[in-house]
């Protein structure tokens, strides 16, 4: 298995690259396979949500779609898909960011009763509270 930078996901998506965009796509439909597939950590995926969403202006159904392309390929391996699966569907309802929900179905797996925090748009999520 190989792991992806938040890069190559970024390029793959975008199409703003020449040469990259093209590596980026071969690397992602061509070179992994089900049996040798590449591996997208949260980390990875929380940061390619971020950049599609700030640097490229992507809006909330594109990022979305992009996560279910991620999710649905047989060739990629998703750290905590049922968490990253939670997260994309709280971001599709308009009910949170991605990288908060995340860290609420993150910290639920862990065993945490909620999370604490001050951000008052995460507090609309199950599970977080103020301190």
């Amino acid at each position: 298995m190989t792991g992806l930078d938040t890069n190559i996901l970024v390029r793959y998506f975008a199409q703003d690259d020449l040469v990259q965009s093209a590596t980026a796509t071969d690397v992602i439909e061509r070179r992994f396979t089900e049996q040798e597939p590449g591996f997208v950590s949260v980390v990875t995926m929380a940061e390619t949500v971020w950049v599609l969403d700030r640097a490229y202006r992507l809006d909330r159904e594109g990022i979305v779609a992009a996560i279910e392309r991620m999710l649905g390929a047989d060739a990629l391996v998703i750290e905590n898909e049922r968490e990253v699966f939670t997260a994309m569907t709280a971001l599709q309802e308009g009910s949170g960011e991605f990288a908060d929900a995340l860290i609420g179905a993150l910290s639920a797996k862990a065993g945490c009763s909620r999370v604490l925090t001050f951000d008052r748009e995460a507090l609309a999520l199950p599970g977080f509270e103020l301190p």
